[in-house]
């Protein structure tokens, strides 16, 4: 039964098939060809498995995330933080990277952050005489922190896999999402420095404040949303619903940048975009379940036991393997597929599973900035008009200092555990 599972799935997803289909179909296969169970339990376990009151979160936090790409809110981020950065050397990359930092905290998606962000911040880099395939870099390199700081899709999904609490992923998120984004602007601002890109001119107290004030209701989104998990006011699911209500009503009524008539559209975007998350996370499932029947958790650890039994080796591995099936397999996939596979191996080793949760989500965040599947580039190449090949000089950069970061977020966990253990 294993061995069809895995022949189909890789056939189908030789073939092209989107992962979803690829994770159902190889599974309704193996069901059918390798065993006399029914095959209702197919149906079954899709819609168990994309049933949960937690992924309720999901569709809300995509909505949410329309909503502040469609009613202004980038752009009034944006602008706050070009009037606060944008005279240092590089300034303009280091505001696209807090850019991103902001609206990730908003959307819980790396692709809608580099979608929001790199349509309005690569135009204003290009006109200060940035390097086009500089600034589409800096983007896609930025935009993975949609999935690590809070509220985070991926976390969502690896919560529900391995059974965690999302309001921990979420505390624990923070800080090496926070730890990134500083890492990045620094590399950004020495890039751009030696390439002797030009600041804009400072701005004068008067005008970071009329910037604040326009900016306040959009900075003032992921505080609510954050504060309200935090503080144990809501679950993640509540604080999606609230970001929406926020969202639509900052958007519609007071910004008035969505009109009416761009609802249909913006709730159309986010239904197929949700959709899509869910059908994967169903179709995970049964494929899931399938491992779980023919004992396949117990043998990875078995295998990953057998060349060592120390935690610190099993977590470079575990590195090393999640790096390369990032650059293959889209994460919110991988999440789903290897989280239940390799979490149980990391609680036998004493490994905190919250903290393992991040360095999951860190390492296949990695994997959307990098060939052949990463997302964030084909986002970025479309509306910087650049082909991935232009822009790897400086990719490589921002991928040693996405390493870097992923070891010490790997091997110091107090980076990851320090809040939740302070807001326990």
């Amino acid at each position: 039964m294993i061995a069809i599972l895995f022949v189909c799935f890789f056939v189908l997803l030789f073939l092209g098939l989107p992962i979803a289909f690829t994770l159902g179909g190889s599974s309704l296969l193996a069901i059918a060809l390798g065993s006399d169970m029914d095959l209702a339990i197919v149906a079954q376990r899709i819609f168990s498995g994309s049933s949960g009151f937690t992924l309720m979160a999901i569709p809300f936090f995509v909505l949410a995330g329309n909503l502040m790409s469609s009613g202004g809110i980038s752009r009034r981020l944006i602008n706050f933080c070009n009037v606060m950065l944008g005279h240092v050397s590089g300034g303009l990359a280091m505001v696209a990277v807090v850019a991103c930092g902001f609206f990730a905290a908003i959307s819980g998606s790396s692709a809608a952050t580099a979608a929001a962000i790199g349509a309005i911040i690569i135009p204003e880099m290009l006109t200060h005489r940035y390097d086009r395939n500089f600034a589409a870099a800096t983007v896609a390199s930025s935009a993975e922190l949609g999935v690590i700081i809070p509220p985070s899709i991926g976390l969502i999904m690896y919560g529900v896999a391995a059974e965690q609490s999302i309001g921990d992923l979420f505390k624990a998120g923070l800080l090496p999402g926070v730890f990134i984004c500083v890492t990045l602007m620094a590399a950004a601002h020495f890039m751009a420095k030696k390439q002797g890109f030009v600041p804009s001119e400072k701005s004068t107290g008067k005008q970071k404040l009329a910037a604040l004030r326009k900016a306040l209701l959009a900075l003032f989104m992921p505080v609510m949303i954050l504060g309200s998990i935090y503080g144990g006011l809501c679950t993640a699911t509540e604080a999606a619903v609230l970001a929406v209500v926020y969202g639509f009503v900052v958007g519609v009524f007071v910004y008035k940048e969505i009109q009416w008539k761009d609802l249909p559209k913006i709730l159309l975007d986010s239904c197929l975009t949700a959709a899509t998350v869910l059908v994967i996370i169903g179709c995970s499932n049964i494929f899931g379940w399938v491992l779980a029947k023919q004992s396949v958790p117990q043998l990875v650890a078995n295998a990953f036991l057998s060349i060592s039994g120390s935690k610190y080796v099993f977590l470079l591995l575990v590195n090393v393997l999640l790096l390369l099936v990032g650059m293959f397999c889209e994460a919110g996939a991988a999440m789903v597929i290897l989280a239940p596979l390799l979490a149980p191996v990391a609680a036998g080793l004493g490994i905190d599973l919250v903290h393992f949760g991040i360095i999951m989500m860190a390492n296949l965040a990695v994997g959307m900035v990098t060939p052949p599947v990463g997302v964030n580039l084909y986002v970025v190449c479309d509306s910087a008009k650049v082909k991935i090949e232009g822009m790897m000089r400086y990719l490589l950069v921002f991928f040693a200092v996405l390493i870097l970061d992923l070891l010490v977020i790997t091997f110091v966990p107090q980076l990851s555990l320090l809040l939740p253990h302070l807001l326990a």
